[in-house]
């Protein structure tokens, strides 16, 4: 991949190892350099052109400088695509270029991200860019990534928690890198995004060079980068998933009971916000086992018959979620050693019953 900022190596010849990685890849019946339909080729380089057709150059011409940061380019301008331009721009490293089919988005992303070139399809954006960084939807960076290909000294990204950076191996050619840039946030809205960067946990994924990039472009945004156990990023982003998307639905299940009581969705934010915010103090200054309260630690089993019979009769849908919220709670409750094991699997009787 292409130097940037001390990475390249100073200390051999150039020229003798160009000559033995071209041998080497002319062995391997590698082209790192295929024609293209309408393409020229520099006779610099050492290649014929066509002046009669277009001058769509097979490769890269922007690059950055050594001790700079590299030219972006993002794919997607969504929720996350849009965060991460503010939020690299904000920090010093301009994003060149953001690929996008929705020309709103396109020109949102534009309005918020100065300087930044608009295309509509991620091709052209390949062009002219080092880091291409995909923040398109799970399920879309297959796809994506099997319509691209990547030129010599390109790195690309893509912003999952859930997918390993080898999905993005159909856009490799030689010399390129592949990786992955999570940042565990919630992007529901643009500023409020780029704001929870700062102290935010980024998950990379690449080699070393590599990822020394992705752990630099995560201090430029604020956050702090770690890297997975291999294999770990599905139960890492489950995790997340809990953590953000699953806190929200349990918020809507107090708010449904707290209708039930007489609270709007503010109500039971103030009421319940409080409780929900000591208890996370609790946790992280005792442990979680040991914050956790409530009937399941006191074997409070009439109680529980109280919750389930009010459930049932003005929240049914909450019921299996509170059911197995219990489920949890009994196990936490019996291996701190504050249920019997008797008492455990009564409740969990009375809970099976119910549901």
């Amino acid at each position: 991949m292409k130097a940037w900022d001390g990475f390249r190596r100073e200390d051999r010849d150039p020229e003798a190892d160009r000559s033995e990685t071209m041998a080497a890849i002319e062995e391997a019946g590698i082209d790192l350099d295929p024609a293209r339909p309408g393409g020229h080729r520099d006779e610099a380089d050492g290649h014929t052109h066509d002046d009669a057709l277009p001058h769509d150059h097979p490769h890269p011409h922007v690059t950055s400088e050594p001790g700079h940061s590299p030219v972006i380019g993002i794919v997607g301008a969504g929720a996350v695509g849009t965060a991460l331009g503010v939020a690299l721009s904000r920090g010093g490293w301009p994003v060149h270029a953001v690929a996008s089919r929705d020309p709103a988005r396109r020109e949102r992303f534009r309005q918020l991200v100065e300087g930044a070139r608009q295309f509509a399809e991620a091709t052209a954006l390949v062009e002219e860019v080092e880091l291409i960084i995909l923040a398109v939807p799970d399920d879309a960076i297959a796809g994506v990534a099997a319509g691209l290909r990547m030129y010599s000294g390109q790195a690309m990204v893509h912003t999952s928690g859930l997918l390993e950076a080898d999905v993005l191996q159909p856009a490799m050619a030689a010399g390129t890198q592949i990786g992955s840039f999570h940042p565990l946030v919630a992007f529901a809205d643009t500023e409020r995004a780029v704001a929870a960067l700062h102290g935010a946990t980024i998950a990379i994924e690449g080699d070393d060079q590599l990822a020394a990039l992705l752990a630099r472009m995560a201090e430029v945004v604020g956050g702090q980068a770690v890297r997975l156990v291999p294999g770990a990023k599905a139960a890492y982003h489950a995790a997340a998933v809990l953590a953000a998307g699953g806190f929200i639905a349990l918020l809507d299940a107090i708010a449904e009971l707290g209708r039930v009581a007489g609270l709007d969705e503010a109500g039971s934010l103030a009421i319940y916000g409080p409780l929900i915010e000591q208890t996370l103090g609790n946790a992280r200054a005792l442990g979680i086992r040991t914050a956790l309260t409530g009937p399941m630690t006191r074997d409070d089993r009439g109680t529980l018959e109280a919750h389930l019979a009010a459930l049932r009769r003005h929240a049914p849908d909450v019921l299996p979620l509170y059911a197995a919220a219990a489920e949890r709670e009994i196990a936490l409750a019996e291996a701190r050693g504050a249920l019997t094991p008797e008492a455990s699997e009564s409740l969990r009787s009375l809970l099976a019953s119910a549901v």
